[in-house]
């Protein structure tokens, strides 16, 4: 069997490979951990829906009526 050398277009591909796979392993993570945060405050974050909620008028109570 005979070895033969890579070139180094070859080198050089597996390096930005490696470094594409760095970056994607990165986005990954930090999409998991998002995730994780979110399910682990159970619902406290509430997302803009175009609709006042009670909760977004200062002062005003639960159940007070205008």
């Amino acid at each position: 069997m005979v070895m033969h050398r890579d070139s180094e277009m070859h080198v050089r591909r597996r390096g930005r490979n490696l470094g594409l796979l760095v970056v994607l392993i990165g986005f990954i993570a930090v999409v998991f951990a998002v995730t994780v945060v979110k399910v682990r405050t159970g619902g406290l974050q509430e997302g803009f829906d175009h609709v006042l909620r009670p909760q977004m008028i200062e002062g005003q109570t639960e159940g007070a009526s205008q």
